[in-house]
């Protein structure tokens, strides 16, 4: 079957993608760290895709990172392959290179000097991380981090399953941004739109 690309693919179709590459948040990023439930990694995944994230980072530092190819594919092969995918297996480099690229980083962690998840500041350039299913972010990643937030809990429970987590805190994240109007003006510049239009055209 031959290949698309962007001069093949319907004028609908050219559009939407362009539409949706306008809307991408280079300054919003989310860090999975040694999840490995597949399931879990792939509704994180959609969840990153639907609120505009273009690039997501693996750190698998214990766990080794899912086969994503064999798992969850109603939730994650059509949000997969819209987003940069960056694996790490040093806290060190993940953060290096983050900061490296004006990230704040906020770990998802609940302790005693937690900071609820309204007071962070989503409209800077924020990079959030999200741990293992059972032990949560490590203590490496959190002393790391320039914050760490709690998600505000009512009832008994004290945490929520980590995709929820996620979508719970990604959507704050759009919340704010939305009323900043940072998804009003595209942040890929107009050659890095471009490519990756290109890019995109033959998915």
């Amino acid at each position: 079957m031959a290949k698309h690309t962007i001069d093949t693919i319907t004028e609908r179709r050219r559009a939407r993608l362009e539409s949706v590459l306008r809307r991408r948040q280079t300054g919003l990023t989310i860090v999975l760290e040694n999840i490995w439930d597949p399931h879990n990694v792939s509704a994180i995944l959609r969840s990153a895709d639907a609120v505009g994230i273009l690039t997501v980072y693996l750190l698998y530092t214990i766990e080794s990172a899912p086969n994503l190819s064999r798992h969850g594919k109603q939730s994650s092969a059509s949000a997969k392959k819209w987003l940069d995918v960056r694996l790490f297996h040093d806290v060190d480099a993940c953060f290096s290179e983050l900061r490296q690229n004006g990230f704040a980083i906020y770990a998802s962690h609940l302790t005693e000097h937690s900071a609820g998840l309204h007071e962070i500041d989503f409209t800077r350039k924020t990079a959030i991380i999200l741990g293992n299913e059972h032990r949560g972010v490590s203590p490496e990643a959190c002393e790391r981090s320039d914050g760490i937030y709690y998600i505000p809990m009512m009832g008994m429970v004290e945490s929520l399953n980590v995709s929820v987590a996620a979508a719970v805190s990604l959507y704050e994240a759009l919340r704010q941004r939305t009323d900043a109007g940072l998804y009003d003006t595209p942040q890929l510049c107009e050659n890095d739109l471009a490519a990756t239009l290109r890019e995109w055209g033959q998915k």
